[in-house]
């Protein structure tokens, strides 16, 4: 939130991205029932990041659902230094998710989905590639789970 628009608003410790707003419609018999359907991803940026789905009649309800779900689904990425600990492929649906460790200096090499949630994980160094659809949404899930099944090295 902008302090300078908000004044008296407090601060979030988590960033709120907006990944895809769809819009739905449902014949009835009084007419088309329309809704809308938000995907969201929330994070700290310190290792902790959750995703959130929000159905609902308008855009900014919607938006507020996904956000309450993500935050009480929040997940805590192990990393190393300012990467992930290990390789993970992971497939969801037809989505196929290859996340791999990048050396310091080297940014988020990874498409808008992935990017979305890594970035939001506080992920600094790290090297991606969608293997399978181009549905934002598997590919949001399948990075999330892969982020999930992570393990942290024994030293």
């Amino acid at each position: 939130m902008n302090s300078h628009r908000y004044p008296n608003a407090v601060p979030s410790e988590f960033e709120e991205k907006v990944i895809q707003v769809n819009r739905v419609s449902k014949k009835t018999k009084g007419g088309n029932k329309i809704g809308f359907s938000v995907l969201v991803v929330v994070g700290d940026k310190k290792g902790r990041v959750g995703v959130g789905l929000g159905k609902a009649a308008d855009v900014a309800s919607a938006v507020k659902k996904a956000m309450s779900y993500a935050k009480k689904h929040l997940i805590t990425v192990p990393m190393v230094k300012t990467s992930i600990p290990h390789e993970i492929r992971m497939k969801y649906g037809a989505s196929k998710i290859l996340l791999k460790p990048a050396p310091g200096g080297t940014g988020i090499r990874a498409g808008g989905a992935v990017r979305a949630v890594v970035e939001a994980a506080g992920v600094r160094d790290i090297v991606s590639k969608i293997l399978g659809t181009d549905n934002k949404a598997t590919n949001v899930y399948a990075t999330f789970a892969a982020l999930k099944r992570l393990r942290s090295q024994v030293v």
